[in-house]
């Protein structure tokens, strides 16, 4: 690799990268779905599917972790074969919009047996950098529990797997972290990402046959610029210079799923710039992720594209949950939002809450400063007292009752009176969910933002809005979304299964510490952890495959484990 052409590639900035970057997001709108609705609906029948099998099941399951109603687990833990001899089953098993990633399907195996990073332009055979760089597709597993403290950018090839099964590895821990620039098709899983730090003004290599100059990066724990078909799976994110999962540029066709964030201000940025109309492109599922403590914003913070946000469990925020501009269209179905106990959260705000004989006993109104928000129930031709919330719910019998609304915010008993903060109103605390970043209501009030089936706790609100939408969020809904109520079972593995379940802890949950190590392991005996995951240093230990890969058009025998292998 030492002979393989030198390129300034990223370092002609701007005018290179804005080229590229105008050029690449071409083919990426591609990978955008004309109907996204259709994808919504899909990833709902997939639930109701995964949820009825495990309920024909019985309450026992299908046993070592098969049959939990997650339709990404269920799938390549129900398959009838043994995970570990048949690691690629799991790239039939995405949903939403980053279903179609196949990460290194039908590729090789490579086992990853060194955690050094001491080249980021020659990497060592062995190393995951030498993995991440390799052109064709790839399944790249580890063959012991490692730390990999990254000199620079780990950039990822297209048609890659980072697949920690089986291990417990963690990225980052003080050194850079993972990188997809223009590239499709990846698959990362079951890894920890943590405390990852700013690197570059160094070459690094990108494939067998190149390597240029990187500018100084983010620290982002995960970073898409301009990728396509991406899914993020079953990881451990915190605590990183910038965002945990950051994708800008672009990038679209994307889930993020089974995951567990936590001690972090800006978690995830979906769009970097008002100003950059591909992102109208970017489609993205956020689902079955727990967001855990120590979290501030941006749960995901989104511009102009499509995001369903569904399943997932927010334990608490300090300024906000899910934020946006740049009219991006928001579908919340089936979470529950967890409002921080603190009454000094950024975010919070003092409202009035009451109830009025335009409404009737089933209506509300909410007041916070200048700005009042009505879901009426009023007699056709009734006057209405304040205005109408934007995002009103026509349809007989779906608005929430008084009681409803009263039950989230905290509130007591309603009656007749004026909305006006005055008669039988009752001064209230709000946590707001959703924020409209830098922008106007004259503004946002357009903005197709939806809530549907989730729960509101502790009094968390999710102000919705937009006109014009109902046809299309029908659709999405006619397979009956799987109600919050379900939550607790469908993120109960978020994060690297084989860490401990304990969320109580302020140093959190699926292995999320300031030692930075995965601890602890779940039951199953003979070597296996949680829901039967093989650790490498236990016993019964799956068929190994060691890192043996062609550079070029050379290839390359790697001694390792005292074994030589040619693949």
């Amino acid at each position: 690799m030492a002979g393989a052409p030198k390129s300034t590639g990223i370092a002609l900035f701007p005018l290179l990268l804005l080229a590229a970057a105008t050029t690449s997001a071409l083919p990426l709108l591609n990978s955008s779905v004309p109907d996204p609705a259709a994808v919504v609906a899909d990833f709902h029948s997939k639930v109701a599917s995964s949820r009825r099998r495990m309920q024909e099941a019985g309450a026992g399951g299908g046993g070592g972790g098969c049959m939990t109603g997650n339709p990404i687990d269920d799938c390549w833990r129900c398959a009838g074969t043994d995970w570990r001899q048949d690691r690629q089953r799991l790239a039939d098993c995405g949903i939403g919009f980053g279903r179609n990633a196949l990460g290194g399907k039908g590729g090789p195996l490579y086992v990853v047996t060194d955690s050094s990073d001491r080249d980021p332009v020659n990497p060592v055979p062995g190393t995951l950098r030498h993995a991440t760089i390799q052109e064709g597709p790839l399944w790249i597993v580890f063959a012991a529990d490692m730390t990999i403290r990254l000199n620079e950018e780990l950039l990822v090839n297209s048609y890659k797997t980072i697949d920690g099964r089986g291990a417990r590895v963690h990225i980052g821990a003080g050194g850079a972290c993972i990188t997809l620039q223009y590239v499709s098709n990846v698959i990362i899983h079951n890894v920890h990402v943590h405390d990852c730090v700013p690197a570059g003004n160094a070459n690094v290599r990108s494939s067998p046959t190149h390597y240029g100059w990187r500018t100084r990066s983010d620290g982002d724990g995960i970073s898409l610029f301009g990728a396509r078909d991406v899914w993020v799976d079953h990881c451990a994110l915190w605590r990183c210079a910038d965002g945990l999962v950051d994708a800008i540029m672009g990038s679209t066709a994307i889930t993020v799923s089974n995951s567990y964030f936590a001690h972090h201000d800006e978690v995830m940025l979906l769009g970097a710039s008002d100003a950059y109309l591909p992102d109208s492109a970017m489609q993205v599922t956020i689902a079955f992720n727990r967001f855990g403590p120590g979290l501030v914003q941006r749960m995901p913070r989104c511009r102009r594209g499509y995001f369903h946000i569904v399943n997932n469990d927010y334990t608490s925020w300090e300024m906000y949950a899910i934020g946006g501009s740049a009219s991006p269209t928001i579908n919340s179905q089936g979470n529950r939002y967890i409002a921080p106990a603190d009454p000094n959260a950024k975010e919070k705000k003092t409202g009035i809450i009451g109830c009025g004989e335009c409404f009737g006993a089933s209506a509300h109104a909410f007041e916070t400063n200048a700005s009042r928000h009505v879901f009426p129930n009023c007699p056709t031709g009734a006057p209405a007292p304040a205005r109408e919330h934007p995002r009103r719910v026509r349809a007989a019998g779906t608005q929430p009752t008084t009681a409803d609304v009263l039950g989230w915010l905290g509130g007591g008993a309603c009656t007749r009176g004026g909305v006006n903060g005055g008669l039988d109103a009752t001064a209230l605390v709000i946590d707001w969910v959703t924020k409209r970043v830098d922008t106007a209501e004259g503004q946002w009030s357009g903005w197709n933002w939806r809530t549907e089936g989730d729960m509101m706790v502790n009094g968390a609100f999710f102000v919705p809005s937009g006109e014009g939408m109902e046809e299309i969020y029908d659709k999405a809904s006619s397979t009956d979304p799987k109600s919050s109520a379900l939550v607790d079972a469908l993120t109960q593995n978020a994060g690297v299964l084989g860490d401990p379940r304990n969320d109580a802890a302020e140093t959190g949950y699926a292995g999320v510490n300031y030692a930075g190590v995965g601890n602890g392991r779940g039951g199953g005996g003979d070597g296996y952890g949680y829901l039967g995951m093989v650790y490498a240093n236990g016993a019964g230990r799956g068929r190994r495959t060691l890192s043996t890969l062609p550079l070029a058009s050379s290839v390359i025998t790697l001694v390792a484990l005292g074994c030589l292998r040619l693949l």
